[in-house]
């Protein structure tokens, strides 16, 4: 029988998270349930587009706050929409995607009878929100039907948060890419990084160790696709390090796979993580990769040495020294990549599809 299933999340554009919303709205409506994907956003900023069997609504309230009494009326106002369309559209379950929409969507469901999985797709005990929203986030979290993760370390600070409810550990899936798109070309061999321009991505550490090892190889290139607010920050930094002809910002891809085929080696540098999808997309695609072993994901994705490289978290000069050991070692890459590929099997699609089964069958409110 179809099952109603709303999926809460800030906007489908630009990140792992909302890759993943999607692809679990398109998964639920392919099997025939009826599914509603509600934003802050609006509809027509998405990046990633769904199902046409799959409801769509943005609530165009993604505006910033000048001040801290502008932001509490700001989100006073998110509450009430979201109260209002769960209430209308009167779903068994509701799935909350990242954290401070956790806190939104649980204060927004209070007495609807909808039972609300969160899902936290960082970790939160590098990923501090602020004393006000984590204070929200205490009080709000214990009323959660169920809590998922995707490590296990996550896990344990998880379940002092929800306060008794079932948490459940389920990694992001990754599907084998079609190659039928033809690469772009590139000024010779390419070392690609991903992700949103924002400090917990570490592209700062990235250009610096790059700038370590750029002189003894000048034939490699970096390569760092994504936007964000440290743009500005990082073209500087490049400029700084006179990098301007070997670093490029490419800016958000729509075709990431196309980048990743044509890339030597997938370099993820972040402070912590929580789950790279980035990072399992370029190592399906048979690349090799170098990471800093950070909380969390890292560690759970990379097998040390026999598909990639993990170095002590923000070792600058160990990034580099791991980096330029790939980059001389035409062999030793070879190697890692026919591993890499691996990862699709190991984080399959099809097993994050029956986890997150198990939790709705959990959690779904009888019709």
């Amino acid at each position: 029988m179809p099952r109603s299933i709303a999926i809460v999340v800030h906007a489908l554009h630009g990140g792992g998270a909302e890759r993943v919303a999607a692809a679990m709205a398109d998964q639920w409506a392919g099997r025939g349930d009826r599914v509603t994907v509600i934003t802050l956003d609006t509809v027509s900023s998405d990046v990633f587009t769904v199902d046409p069997r799959v409801g769509r609504i943005g609530l165009g309230l993604m505006r910033k706050s000048r001040h801290a009494w502008q932001a509490i009326r700001h989100n006073v106002t998110r509450i009430r929409a979201l109260r209002r369309v769960l209430r209308e559209s009167v779903p068994q379950c509701v799935v909350s995607v990242t954290d401070r929409m956790n806190v939104l969507t649980l204060l927004a469901c209070r007495s609807l009878g909808a039972p609300v999985v969160i899902a936290e797709h960082s970790d939160p005990r590098h990923q501090r929100m602020g004393t006000a929203w984590e204070l929200l986030r205490k009080r709000s979290y214990p009323h959660c039907a169920a809590a998922v993760v995707l490590t296990q370390p996550v896990a344990e600070t998880m379940k002092c948060l929800v306060k008794g409810k079932p948490v459940f550990v389920i990694p992001n899936g990754v599907r084998v890419p079609a190659a039928t798109d033809s690469a772009p070309e590139q000024a010779g061999p390419t070392i690609l990084a991903m992700g949103r321009l924002s400090p917990e991505k570490g592209f700062d550490l990235l250009l610096q160790a790059f700038a370590q090892l750029a002189g003894r190889n000048s034939d490699w290139t970096l390569a760092i696709a994504g936007e964000g607010p440290r743009r500005s920050m990082l073209e500087q930094q490049i400029a700084h390090l006179g990098l301007s002809d070997r670093v490029r910002l490419l800016g958000w891809v729509s075709q990431p796979h196309r980048l990743m085929r044509q890339a030597r080696l997938f370099v993820l540098s972040s402070r912590y993580e929580g789950f790279p999808v980035a990072l399992l997309e370029a190592m399906a695609c048979g690349l090799p990769a170098v990471s800093f072993d950070c909380d969390s994901g890292p560690r759970e994705i990379i097998r040390h040495e026999l598909d990639g490289l993990l170095v002590p978290p923000g070792d600058v000069s160990a990034l580099a020294g791991s980096i330029e050991r790939l980059l001389r070692d035409d062999a030793l890459r070879a190697t890692l990549a026919h591993h890499a590929r691996d990862v699709a099997q190991r984080f399959s699609q099809e097993s994050f599809a029956a986890k997150w089964e198990e939790v709705l069958q959990r959690c779904l409110a009888p019709l």
